[in-house]
């Protein structure tokens, strides 16, 4: 134990410490260790905090210090998505112990009508998203000239979803604030302007360069075609030993329920998140995860926002992500408070120009393994490998095969009639035909090569068997 740094040098409130013992934590994360002094003086904060930093107990502590269970709003969290704002509610009350604080969330998709009636009932803290908090404000449920604290969480990701007008609203009602508190992965100039309009003399807790932090986990890029995706993955899961958790990110809702139907149909058991899927059966599931029923989610980056959960071991990008900062932010769901943890990127022949760009951006090196063995214990793949002639193809759809005979034996002419008279092929699904004196490599079109390839291993050309290989 750090004695002079540990949570028990602090002479914090009994009701919290005795939660933080509850929890076993010792001693603080770098964020926490900086930021909760600060905030617990009162004073203003600008703290830069990634997710699994440990960043809602940077703030929540200070921050449920200074409440009490008077039934009034005195401090006011900010998020920019729903999941998250149920993540820090579930986790500042977890914090308070026995401190009695009525800690509500506010955010749309749900009734508002049973939110506003929660506010009329008495509450202390308010945790919630930029629009419902407006719309509580505006119809007179939430009084924001009576806040006192006020944090904002994930700011950046704030402007990204173009919230950051409706976070200046929100700011400019809170006219008796005494604390702002803000934290932010990465800190665009709208956000340094906007901090020091609305706090004064802030301490800035942040590292000397604002790129974002890659997680130290390992990872993997695996080369593979699209229609043997899913095997490789049946292969990756096979290989995931008890307790662990899998989050695989696909880029669309639609494919979200494909290789759930998919993994499902292989006897996987897996469960989607995506923006369609109910605001209280997303909860439910995320939830259920975090205790551990759920072994396999599989997410869009929208409905990840504030998975975080400490016990993945392994992330999967299914799909690529469109941007550099998407993946390092779903790499980093996994190798969570310094526990190990893996991730695997499903790379088609189109997207190996964004992995070398993901590498070269934050100088990571992601090797092209090989799909992982299948795990000892299964006598088969969960899911069957399918010939995928679209990966071996060019940019004109043709495949190369090879065939055991030159032009010591036949010319490129009778080969090409040969194809077309015994598979019964249009001329055009030939392409070129290249020859030395022993062998031969002929194009076929991806539509017709499968058929074609059966055709030359059953049939001879001259009394010779051509044995064709793709190349």
């Amino acid at each position: 134990m750090n004695s002079g740094n540990g949570f028990s040098s602090w002479n914090l409130d009994s009701d919290i410490f005795s939660a933080i013992q509850k929890k076993g934590w010792i001693d603080p994360t770098e964020i926490q260790l900086e930021a909760i002094p600060i905030g617990r003086k009162g004073m203003d904060i600008v703290g830069q905090a990634r997710t699994g930093s440990g960043k809602t107990a940077a703030f929540g502590i200070p921050l449920l210090e200074k409440c009490s269970n008077l039934g009034t709003v005195q401090a006011v969290v900010l998020c920019p998505t729903r999941e998250l704002a149920v993540q820090v509610a579930e986790e500042i009350n977890s914090l308070q112990g026995d401190k009695g604080l009525m800690v509500q969330t506010v955010y749309g998709g749900v009734d508002l009508e049973k939110q506003a009636k929660k506010l009329s009932e008495g509450v202390d803290i308010v945790v919630g998203t930029p629009g419902r908090v407006i719309d509580m404000t505006k119809r007179k449920f939430l009084n924001l000239e009576e806040v006192k604290i006020f944090c904002l969480d994930e700011a950046d990701r704030m402007l990204d979803m173009g919230f950051f007008p409706d976070v200046l609203w929100i700011f400019e009602k809170m006219e008796n604030r005494e604390q702002t508190m803000l934290f932010s992965a990465t800190f665009p100039q709208e956000i340094l302007d906007a901090a020091n309009e609305f706090m004064t003399n802030a301490v800035h807790i942040m590292s000397d360069d604002l790129e974002v932090e890659v997680p130290e986990i390992d990872q993997y890029g695996v080369q593979i075609g699209r229609m043997n995706k899913i095997w490789a993955l049946g292969r990756i899961i096979s290989n995931l030993d008890e307790g662990d958790q899998m989050l695989i990110f696909a880029n669309t809702k639609r494919m979200v329920d494909i290789l759930v139907e998919r993994l499902g149909r292989a006897r996987i058991k897996a469960i989607g998140l995506h923006g369609d899927i109910a605001q209280g059966k997303r909860e439910k599931i995320l939830g259920l995860f975090r205790d551990g029923e759920y072994k396999i989610v599989v997410a869009t980056d929208v409905a990840a926002r504030g998975l975080d959960v400490d016990g993945i071991t392994h992330v999967v990008n299914y799909d690529l992500p469109d941007d550099t900062e998407s993946y390092v932010h779903r790499i980093g769901r996994t190798g969570r408070m310094g526990k190990k943890g893996e991730s695997w990127s499903f790379v088609t022949k189109e997207d190996v120009t964004i992995l070398d760009k993901i590498s070269s951006t934050w100088n990571m090196e992601i090797p092209l393994v090989e799909v992982p063995d299948l795990n000892s214990n299964f006598d088969r793949d969960p899911i069957k490998k399918r010939e995928d002639w679209g990966e071996v193809s060019n940019a004109f759809g043709m495949v190369k095969i090879s065939l055991q005979l030159g032009k010591k034996q036949v010319s490129k002419k009778t080969i090409c009639d040969w194809i077309i008279d015994n598979a019964k092929i249009p001329e055009l699904a030939v392409g070129e035909v290249f020859q030395d004196e022993n062998s031969t490599i002929v194009e076929i079109h991806v539509d017709k090569v499968s058929y074609v390839i059966g055709v030359m291993k059953n049939k001879k050309l001259s009394d010779i068997d051509l044995s064709p290989n793709v190349v």
